[in-house]
């Protein structure tokens, strides 16, 4: 039974069923070569040389399939005369390294069909010419000596199915290699940024912009102004800003709309740090010793008493109206900074008008982070100092 057929087929869907690699380039090897060829006891043969040649075809960076073609003329061993061999196979061959390399060592497989021819004498003395089917297994390694030209030894041991015999060969070739680049063409990337059109869901950023993995420029202070264009960083979170990505004011008064507490005040009129109009001016500034937990905005009951001290000196002066104003030192980032101190001087506002009994309108609160430093940020007692709360009672004029 010939099982050249079903051995070969199975060879190449072993190699042709190995996932494709991410590589671009394909190649071809025309592989002379000679040997020297140890045949198995049963055949009757001697060690002889033998001439073949190759051709490989390397389609993936680490896997390729060559059909061979080798022939030799061997001498009888215990007989008188000689005998013809002739042999066509296909191998499979796995590289451990890729092409750029300049060691590729390699293990293969493969099946093919060998012909084994007797001269007259041994006609005479031996028998017929002998048709066999032989499997075979190999090792060796490719040297890449420069882009075309590689030198390739080789051994492998055969397995002959008809007789059960078994032969090595090893075998010393010369290659010349014809390439074929294969790589997809680089994606188009109209403005230049790093994300191919395909991806890009800002096209025609500025040239040198800094983008995101969609291709559009950064927004670190997510307002929907780009970092490049935006002339106010660190917007609060949800304030509404115009094109240069600053707070919106929209009577004009120079206090941006989420602070204004008296929206739509007359054009050019002056406004105080609220935006109501009116020059304020601050009489008394009551210092409240009110601690709080570390990055907290929660009061305390026990300080009560320290913001009664407000309650009862603007119960003492109608007229006068509060700002609550919060601080705090340079450690940490400025905006988290500025959005705490502006917390807890709401904290200390709501202490004052829900449990306290002071009038809603008489009170603000205003947070200015590290802006207002008292002390050096430098030392310990100084940043300490820095984190305070303070009571600006204003009369307007």
């Amino acid at each position: 039974m010939n099982i050249m057929r079903p051995l070969t087929v199975a060879t190449l869907a072993a190699v042709i069923s190995t996932p494709a690699l991410a590589e671009d380039q394909q190649s071809l090897y025309l592989t002379p070569f000679a040997a020297y060829q140890l045949f198995d006891d049963k055949r009757d043969l001697s060690e002889t040389g033998t001439f073949g040649v190759g051709l490989e075809y390397r389609f993936l960076p680490n896997w390729a399939v060559e059909a061979v073609y080798s022939r030799a003329d061997a001498d009888r061993k215990y007989v008188s005369g000689s005998s013809d061999f002739d042999e066509i196979r296909l191998d499979g061959t796995y590289y451990f390294a890729g092409q750029e390399e300049a060691w590729n060592p390699y293990v293969s497989l493969g099946a093919g069909h060998a012909d084994f021819g007797d001269d007259v004498l041994a006609v005479q003395t031996a028998g017929s010419d002998h048709d066999e089917t032989r499997v075979n297994v190999g090792a060796g390694v490719r040297y890449n000596v420069s882009d075309l030209v590689s030198i390739r030894g080789d051994l492998r041991e055969f397995h002959g199915i008809d007789e059960s015999t078994f032969d090595t060969q090893v075998s010393l070739g010369l290659s010349l290699a014809f390439h074929r680049t294969t790589s997809d063409p680089k994606p188009a990337d109209a403005d230049n940024d790093g994300v191919a059109d395909n991806r890009d869901q800002c096209p025609g950023t500025p040239a040198g912009a800094t983008v995101d993995s969609a291709g559009c420029e950064l927004d670190g202070d997510n307002d929907g102004v780009a970092d490049s264009r935006d002339e106010c960083p660190s917007t609060p979170a949800g304030a509404s800003v115009d094109m240069k990505g600053c707070e919106l004011d929209g009577d004009n008064d120079g206090v941006v709309d989420s602070k204004d507490q008296c929206p739509g005040t007359t054009a050019g009129a002056e406004v105080d740090a609220t935006g109501c109009e009116g020059v304020t001016e601050t009489v008394e500034t009551i210092d409240l010793r009110v601690q709080f937990p570390n990055n907290s905005s929660v009061i305390d009951d026990t300080y009560d008493a320290e913001i009664q001290k407000v309650a009862d000196f603007m119960a003492e002066y109608p007229e006068t109206t509060v700002e609550i104003a919060g601080h705090s030192d340079s450690t940490g980032d400025a905006a988290y900074n500025r959005d705490l101190s502006q917390r807890r001087a709401e904290a200390v506002a709501n202490r004052l008008t829900q449990s306290l009994g002071v009038d809603a309108d008489r009170v603000s609160a205003m947070g200015y982070g590290e802006a207002e430093p008292v002390a050096s940020n430098d030392t310990p007692a100084g940043r300490a100092q820095n984190r305070r709360v303070e009571a600006r009672i204003q009369v307007s004029r």
